[in-house]
Protein backbone atom coordinates (compact mmCIF):
# COMPACT_ATOMS: atom_id res chain seq x y z
CA UNK A 1 0.00 0.00 0.00
CA UNK A 2 1.21 3.11 -0.57
CA UNK A 3 0.60 6.99 1.41
CA UNK A 4 -2.56 8.66 0.50
CA UNK A 5 -4.09 12.25 1.21
CA UNK A 6 -7.35 13.08 0.29
CA UNK A 7 -10.26 15.69 0.36
CA UNK A 8 -14.12 15.76 0.15
CA UNK A 9 -15.87 17.33 -2.85
CA UNK A 10 -19.12 19.71 -2.77
CA UNK A 11 -19.42 20.91 -5.70
CA UNK A 12 -19.99 19.18 -9.05
CA UNK A 13 -18.75 19.57 -12.41
CA UNK A 14 -18.94 17.71 -15.89
CA UNK A 15 -15.15 16.71 -17.32
CA UNK A 16 -14.20 14.82 -20.46
CA UNK A 17 -10.88 14.11 -19.50
CA UNK A 18 -10.11 10.92 -18.19
CA UNK A 19 -6.24 11.31 -17.54
CA UNK A 20 -4.12 13.79 -17.50
CA UNK A 21 -0.08 14.25 -16.88
CA UNK A 22 1.45 17.34 -15.16
CA UNK A 23 4.71 17.70 -14.53
CA UNK A 24 5.91 20.14 -10.99
CA UNK A 25 9.14 21.23 -9.95
CA UNK A 26 10.99 19.10 -7.70
CA UNK A 27 8.17 16.17 -7.97
CA UNK A 28 8.12 14.79 -11.23
CA UNK A 29 5.39 13.68 -13.51
CA UNK A 30 1.67 13.79 -11.77
CA UNK A 31 -1.03 11.64 -12.87
CA UNK A 32 -4.50 13.39 -12.61
CA UNK A 33 -6.78 10.03 -12.85
CA UNK A 34 -10.42 9.79 -13.21
CA UNK A 35 -12.19 7.15 -10.54
CA UNK A 36 -16.09 6.32 -10.65
CA UNK A 37 -15.00 4.91 -7.10
CA UNK A 38 -13.40 7.60 -5.81
CA UNK A 39 -15.99 9.15 -3.49
CA UNK A 40 -13.46 12.49 -2.95
CA UNK A 41 -10.28 13.71 -4.68
CA UNK A 42 -7.52 11.41 -3.32
CA UNK A 43 -3.15 11.70 -3.34
CA UNK A 44 -1.72 8.60 -4.05
CA UNK A 45 2.16 7.74 -3.53
CA UNK A 46 2.79 4.19 -4.39
CA UNK A 47 5.98 2.54 -5.45
CA UNK A 48 6.80 2.35 -8.87
CA UNK A 49 3.88 4.12 -9.63
CA UNK A 50 4.72 7.89 -8.44
CA UNK A 51 2.39 10.40 -7.47
CA UNK A 52 -1.44 10.04 -8.79
CA UNK A 53 -4.28 11.92 -7.69
CA UNK A 54 -7.77 10.12 -7.89
CA UNK A 55 -10.20 12.58 -9.37
CA UNK A 56 -14.34 11.79 -8.81
CA UNK A 57 -16.68 11.79 -11.61
CA UNK A 58 -18.36 15.26 -10.00
CA UNK A 59 -14.81 16.93 -9.51
CA UNK A 60 -13.11 19.14 -12.23
CA UNK A 61 -9.11 18.92 -13.09
CA UNK A 62 -9.08 22.07 -11.92
CA UNK A 63 -9.88 20.99 -8.42
CA UNK A 64 -7.69 18.22 -8.07
CA UNK A 65 -4.74 20.88 -9.24
CA UNK A 66 -5.68 23.29 -6.35
CA UNK A 67 -6.25 20.04 -4.10
CA UNK A 68 -2.64 19.09 -4.94
CA UNK A 69 -1.28 21.82 -5.18
CA UNK A 70 -2.12 22.73 -1.46
CA UNK A 71 -0.77 19.53 -0.38
CA UNK A 72 2.95 19.70 -2.15
CA UNK A 73 4.54 20.13 1.28
CA UNK A 74 3.09 16.94 2.18
CA UNK A 75 3.77 14.74 -1.15
CA UNK A 76 7.31 15.76 -0.53
CA UNK A 77 7.53 14.84 2.42
CA UNK A 78 6.73 11.38 1.52
CA UNK A 79 8.35 11.14 -1.85
CA UNK A 80 11.47 9.70 0.01
CA UNK A 81 9.68 7.14 1.65
CA UNK A 82 8.40 5.66 -1.75
CA UNK A 83 11.84 6.32 -3.44
CA UNK A 84 13.20 4.18 -0.53
CA UNK A 85 10.69 1.46 -1.04
CA UNK A 86 11.64 1.42 -5.05
CA UNK A 87 14.80 1.18 -3.97
CA UNK A 88 14.81 -2.03 -2.37
CA UNK A 89 14.01 -3.63 -5.97
CA UNK A 90 16.24 -6.73 -6.68
CA UNK A 91 18.83 -6.27 -9.12
CA UNK A 92 18.79 -9.78 -11.08
CA UNK A 93 22.60 -10.72 -12.24
CA UNK A 94 24.89 -13.69 -11.77
CA UNK A 95 25.84 -12.85 -8.49
CA UNK A 96 22.11 -13.13 -7.64
CA UNK A 97 20.82 -15.81 -5.35
CA UNK A 98 17.24 -16.23 -5.32
CA UNK A 99 14.44 -18.68 -4.86
CA UNK A 100 10.90 -18.62 -5.13
CA UNK A 101 8.55 -20.87 -3.06
CA UNK A 102 10.15 -24.59 -4.45
CA UNK A 103 12.47 -23.26 -7.42
CA UNK A 104 16.05 -21.57 -7.70
CA UNK A 105 16.53 -18.92 -10.53
CA UNK A 106 18.89 -19.23 -13.05
CA UNK A 107 19.92 -16.78 -15.67
CA UNK A 108 21.98 -18.04 -18.88
CA UNK A 109 22.85 -16.10 -21.72
CA UNK A 110 22.72 -17.61 -25.37
CA UNK A 111 23.58 -17.35 -28.97
CA UNK A 112 19.72 -16.31 -29.58
CA UNK A 113 18.40 -12.53 -29.65
CA UNK A 114 15.43 -13.59 -27.60
CA UNK A 115 14.20 -14.00 -23.93
CA UNK A 116 12.70 -17.16 -23.06
CA UNK A 117 11.92 -18.92 -19.50
CA UNK A 118 11.30 -22.28 -18.57
CA UNK A 119 10.38 -24.03 -15.07
CA UNK A 120 11.43 -27.42 -14.45
CA UNK A 121 12.81 -29.66 -11.81
CA UNK A 122 13.12 -27.20 -8.79
CA UNK A 123 14.32 -24.64 -11.82
CA UNK A 124 13.44 -21.33 -13.17
CA UNK A 125 16.14 -20.52 -16.18
CA UNK A 126 15.92 -17.42 -17.93
CA UNK A 127 18.05 -17.10 -21.31
CA UNK A 128 18.72 -13.85 -22.30
CA UNK A 129 21.06 -12.33 -25.78
CA UNK A 130 24.53 -13.14 -24.33
CA UNK A 131 25.33 -9.66 -26.67
CA UNK A 132 22.93 -7.84 -23.83
CA UNK A 133 23.41 -6.94 -20.34
CA UNK A 134 21.31 -8.24 -18.22
CA UNK A 135 20.54 -5.32 -16.26
CA UNK A 136 18.97 -4.10 -19.06
CA UNK A 137 15.42 -2.97 -17.95
CA UNK A 138 13.79 -4.77 -20.48
CA UNK A 139 15.81 -7.75 -19.68
CA UNK A 140 14.68 -7.32 -15.80
CA UNK A 141 11.01 -6.59 -16.40
CA UNK A 142 10.93 -9.90 -18.14
CA UNK A 143 12.59 -11.83 -15.36
CA UNK A 144 9.82 -10.38 -12.98
CA UNK A 145 7.75 -11.50 -15.13
CA UNK A 146 9.19 -15.32 -15.14
CA UNK A 147 9.32 -15.33 -11.36
CA UNK A 148 5.75 -14.34 -11.01
CA UNK A 149 4.71 -16.97 -13.42
CA UNK A 150 6.66 -19.14 -11.43
CA UNK A 151 4.46 -17.97 -8.16
CA UNK A 152 1.40 -18.47 -10.04
CA UNK A 153 2.35 -22.46 -10.71
CA UNK A 154 3.02 -22.23 -7.10
CA UNK A 155 0.28 -20.68 -5.55
CA UNK A 156 -2.19 -23.23 -7.59
CA UNK A 157 -0.28 -25.93 -6.12
CA UNK A 158 -0.34 -24.97 -2.97
CA UNK A 159 -2.54 -22.39 -1.34
CA UNK A 160 -6.19 -24.28 -1.82
CA UNK A 161 -5.30 -26.94 0.11
CA UNK A 162 -4.16 -24.39 2.71
CA UNK A 163 -7.60 -22.75 2.67
CA UNK A 164 -9.07 -26.37 2.35
CA UNK A 165 -6.94 -27.31 5.80
CA UNK A 166 -7.07 -24.45 7.90
CA UNK A 167 -11.32 -24.19 6.96
CA UNK A 168 -11.58 -27.53 8.51
CA UNK A 169 -9.38 -27.12 11.07
CA UNK A 170 -11.52 -24.30 12.43
CA UNK A 171 -15.02 -25.02 11.24
CA UNK A 172 -15.16 -22.18 8.34
CA UNK A 173 -17.01 -22.99 4.98
CA UNK A 174 -16.29 -20.94 1.75
CA UNK A 175 -16.94 -21.50 -2.03
CA UNK A 176 -13.82 -21.14 -4.11
CA UNK A 177 -10.35 -20.30 -4.51
CA UNK A 178 -9.21 -17.98 -7.27
CA UNK A 179 -5.35 -17.15 -7.50
CA UNK A 180 -4.40 -13.75 -9.19
CA UNK A 181 -2.18 -10.91 -9.38
CA UNK A 182 -3.99 -8.15 -7.61
CA UNK A 183 -2.68 -4.66 -7.17
CA UNK A 184 -2.62 -3.56 -4.12
CA UNK A 185 -4.39 -6.43 -2.19
CA UNK A 186 -3.49 -9.37 -0.50
CA UNK A 187 -6.64 -11.64 -0.06
CA UNK A 188 -10.04 -10.61 -0.23
CA UNK A 189 -13.24 -12.23 0.51
CA UNK A 190 -16.49 -12.05 -1.70
CA UNK A 191 -20.38 -12.07 0.19
CA UNK A 192 -20.55 -15.49 -1.73
CA UNK A 193 -17.67 -16.71 0.35
CA UNK A 194 -14.90 -16.94 -2.61
CA UNK A 195 -12.13 -16.37 -1.94
CA UNK A 196 -9.49 -14.73 -4.17
CA UNK A 197 -5.37 -15.15 -2.85
CA UNK A 198 -2.68 -13.09 -4.85
CA UNK A 199 -0.17 -15.32 -5.84
CA UNK A 200 2.63 -12.81 -4.37
CA UNK A 201 1.77 -14.67 -1.30
CA UNK A 202 4.41 -17.06 -2.37
CA UNK A 203 6.82 -14.56 -1.43
CA UNK A 204 6.10 -14.17 2.38
CA UNK A 205 7.42 -16.09 5.53
CA UNK A 206 5.14 -19.03 5.90
CA UNK A 207 3.00 -17.41 9.16
CA UNK A 208 2.23 -14.41 6.90
CA UNK A 209 1.06 -16.38 4.36
CA UNK A 210 -1.28 -18.30 6.83
CA UNK A 211 -2.36 -14.58 8.63
CA UNK A 212 -3.76 -13.71 5.28
CA UNK A 213 -5.43 -17.04 4.50
CA UNK A 214 -6.66 -17.15 8.08
CA UNK A 215 -7.80 -13.46 7.40
CA UNK A 216 -10.00 -13.96 4.52
CA UNK A 217 -11.51 -17.58 5.88
CA UNK A 218 -12.43 -14.87 8.76
CA UNK A 219 -14.37 -12.58 6.59
CA UNK A 220 -16.32 -15.62 5.44
CA UNK A 221 -17.87 -15.35 9.32
CA UNK A 222 -17.45 -11.35 9.73
CA UNK A 223 -17.68 -9.18 6.57
CA UNK A 224 -16.38 -6.03 7.35
CA UNK A 225 -13.38 -5.35 9.99
CA UNK A 226 -15.09 -4.94 13.04
CA UNK A 227 -14.21 -5.78 16.74
CA UNK A 228 -15.80 -9.06 16.41
CA UNK A 229 -13.91 -9.88 12.90
CA UNK A 230 -10.76 -8.59 14.94
CA UNK A 231 -11.66 -10.86 17.68
CA UNK A 232 -12.22 -14.19 15.49
CA UNK A 233 -8.82 -13.32 13.82
CA UNK A 234 -7.08 -13.10 16.76
CA UNK A 235 -8.45 -16.31 18.18
CA UNK A 236 -7.87 -18.36 15.11
CA UNK A 237 -4.18 -16.81 14.12
CA UNK A 238 -2.86 -15.79 17.72
CA UNK A 239 -1.91 -12.58 16.96
CA UNK A 240 -3.94 -10.66 14.71
CA UNK A 241 -2.83 -7.00 14.76
CA UNK A 242 0.63 -8.07 15.73
CA UNK A 243 0.93 -10.09 12.13
CA UNK A 244 -1.20 -7.34 10.74
CA UNK A 245 1.43 -4.76 11.42
CA UNK A 246 4.49 -7.23 10.17
CA UNK A 247 2.24 -7.10 7.16
CA UNK A 248 3.34 -3.61 6.37
CA UNK A 249 6.79 -4.35 5.91
CA UNK A 250 5.65 -6.41 2.44
CA UNK A 251 4.66 -4.55 -0.45
CA UNK A 252 3.35 -6.20 -3.61
CA UNK A 253 5.19 -4.78 -6.46
CA UNK A 254 8.85 -4.96 -4.61
CA UNK A 255 10.75 -8.02 -4.86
Amino acid sequence: MGIIQQVSVARSSSPLLQSLQIHLEGIGPVLLQRSTKAKRISIRLQPLKGVRVLVPSRASFEEAQQFLQSKLDWVKQHLPKIEKQENNRTIYDHQTIFYTFTHQLYLQPHDKSTLKANIRQGKLLVHYPAYRNVQDQDIQDYIRKAIEETYRLEAKQYLPQRVHCFAQQFGFSYNKVTIKKAGTRWGSCSYQNNINLNLHLMRLPQHLRDYVILHELAHTVEKNHGPKFWALLDKISGNAQGLDKEMRNYRIEIF
